[in-house]
């Protein structure tokens, strides 16, 4: 099976401000353009199309669905963001050091925020990524955010997600994994689609 991330393009929502279940449009003009995410992608047309509940990935997923004339036709609760609690919609500035140091120190099970912590996130994920039938042919896109899409690449290389946390994932940017039997194989990460 090939697996196509595709993180949602860029959301309307100041710079600096946390946010994951907060539900956002989408910027406009949008950017990058969906027609470029989509010639980046030819050689890889989809079978099927699937997306996270939010706002700014169904919106993306949509514009993505025009181009390919493929409908979206799963939307799938696992593939949401992080939910940060009491920290949505606040600027990373105005968090207190203390609970962002409290965070950082426990990673994986740490909720200063009152949120999801990222063990529960990955718990839902990686729960929806082993549904997947790697021997099919299919190519899945797949629309997402960037916590999902570093804890998919964590669970399929084997890695940790502090690992795949450090890599650049640009709004637009597509990553590729092709999924075997026996393990899963990157094919690319952050592919950028901007002009």
């Amino acid at each position: 099976m090939e697996v196509v991330l595709i993180r949602h393009v860029r959301p309307d929502v100041a710079p600096g401000v946390c946010y994951g279940a907060l539900d956002l449009k989408l910027a406009q003009p949008v950017s990058p353009a969906p027609e470029r995410i989509v010639r980046l992608l030819d050689d890889l047309p989809p079978s099927r199309l699937v997306t996270s509940p939010a706002v700014r990935a169904t919106e993306t997923a949509a514009l993505l669905s025009a181009h390919v004339e493929m409908p979206v036709r799963e939307i799938e609760p696992r593939l949401r963001e992080l939910d940060f609690g009491a920290w949505e919609g606040k600027a990373w500035s105005e968090i207190p050091r203390d609970a962002l140091d409290l965070w950082a120190a426990d990673l994986m099970g740490a909720r200063p925020h009152g949120g999801e912590s990222a063990q529960q996130v990955m718990a839902r994920v990686t729960a929806w990524a082993d549904t997947l039938d790697a021997s099919s042919r299919d190519c899945l896109w797949v629309v997402s955010h960037a916590g999902p899409m570093r804890m998919l690449a964590a669970h399929w290389l084997g890695l940790t997600l502090s690992q795949t946390l450090q890599w650049e994932l640009e709004f637009g940017a597509t990553c590729h994994f092709h999924l075997g039997r026996r393990q899963a194989r990157l094919g690319w990460w952050n592919q950028s689609a901007k002009a």
